[in-house]
């Protein structure tokens, strides 16, 4: 919790949103790097990427919206290869990023103590993704 009130502290005086991953040096440290204009500035190309996951994680059953506002309550994103996904062989080249947006937050939860608890939820749902979990699992354990 010390952590999530330490991101809280961060949060309050940054930009939109903090990508949660490892730094250049892939320390094993998470490193916070600043994305001053958030989803509302990811290209088509970016937005097609995200659908894509989307649509994979909920077995092809999804399909995305060309609507503008679709990302407007996107409180956290996965970007990686669960582990159930990895081959052997997996090499690690690029690593697992894991973002949490600043603005809907802020937009959906009133109090710092709303925000700090959902924060640490959007991480939890997050890392859910990383070790395989789909929506409706992650649904079924409170971490909508």
């Amino acid at each position: 919790m010390e952590a999530l009130n330490n991101v809280a502290i961060v949060w309050e005086e940054e930009p939109s949103a903090y990508h949660v991953g490892y730094d250049e040096e892939w320390d094993i440290e998470p490193a916070f790097v600043e994305d001053e204009d958030g989803p509302e500035s990811y290209t088509p190309a970016e937005r097609d990427a995200k659908d894509d996951a989307a649509a994979e994680d909920a077995g092809g059953e999804y399909e995305a919206e060309d609507d503008e506002d679709e990302f407007d309550d996107l409180l956290g994103l996965f970007d990686g290869l669960s582990i159930v996904e990895r081959a052997n062989g997996y090499d690690d080249d690029i690593p697992d990023v894991i973002t949490i947006f600043k603005g809907p937050h802020e937009r959906c939860f009133n109090s710092r103590e709303e925000i700090v608890e959902e924060v640490g939820k959007t991480i939890i749902h997050e890392l859910g993704h990383y070790f395989g979990l789909n929506e409706d699992q992650l649904a079924a354990m409170g971490y909508e």
